[in-house]
């Protein structure tokens, strides 16, 4: 009985030590995806007006809004996933019985994580193969681009793990953002 006590104190304190991190990982995934938002503008502005202004295009403006572009979304989407922002068919699932709605969320879960762990897995071959080419106008590896995917997808593998115990002890997972 001793041992059952510790056991889940044990999980117990892994679960909340998983919620505290996943939390402040959100949170810092929204303030990079809002970083990022606010230099792309930042930098379509500013080619717009030294191309149509001065005649004078600076040549790096599309690349690095490129890659402004990615980060955004893979913050921005890893962040979703955490606070359940993702789109989903609500409506269908919630005319379900109770049983049937847990099971859809379990499973839309795993399928995060599946999602997540092609994401690490295509974004690290890719950062792999394109290492020794660089960015053109920036001097950078082509590597660089694959960083934010490789991220949103470790980011989601956790937060679907978040929500998949959550689940199993039917608990709720409290947004980031409320």
């Amino acid at each position: 009985m001793g041992d059952e006590k510790i056991t889940i104190k044990n999980q117990n304190d892994a679960m909340n030590a998983l919620k505290n991190l996943n939390r402040t990982l959100s949170r810092l995934a929204m303030y990079i995806a809002c970083f990022c938002l606010i230099g792309l503008l930042s930098v379509v502005i500013y080619g717009v007006i030294m191309r149509y202004v001065f005649n004078n295009a600076p040549p790096y403006v599309e690349q690095v809004a490129l890659l402004l572009v990615i980060s955004v979304a893979m913050f921005g989407a890893a962040a979703g996933v955490r606070d359940a922002g993702h789109i989903g068919l609500d409506s269908l699932v919630r005319i379900l019985p109770i049983k049937l709605q847990f099971w859809c969320s379990t499973v839309v879960n795993f399928l995060s994580i599946l999602f997540a762990i092609s994401l690490i897995a295509g974004g690290y071959q890719m950062a792999v193969s394109t290492y020794a080419s660089t960015i053109p106008t920036l001097g950078l590896s082509e590597a660089y681009r694959y960083l934010p995917v490789i991220a949103a997808g470790i980011l989601i593998t956790l937060f679907s793990t978040e929500h998949i115990v959550a689940l199993f002890k039917s608990e709720k997972v409290i947004p980031s953002w409320h």
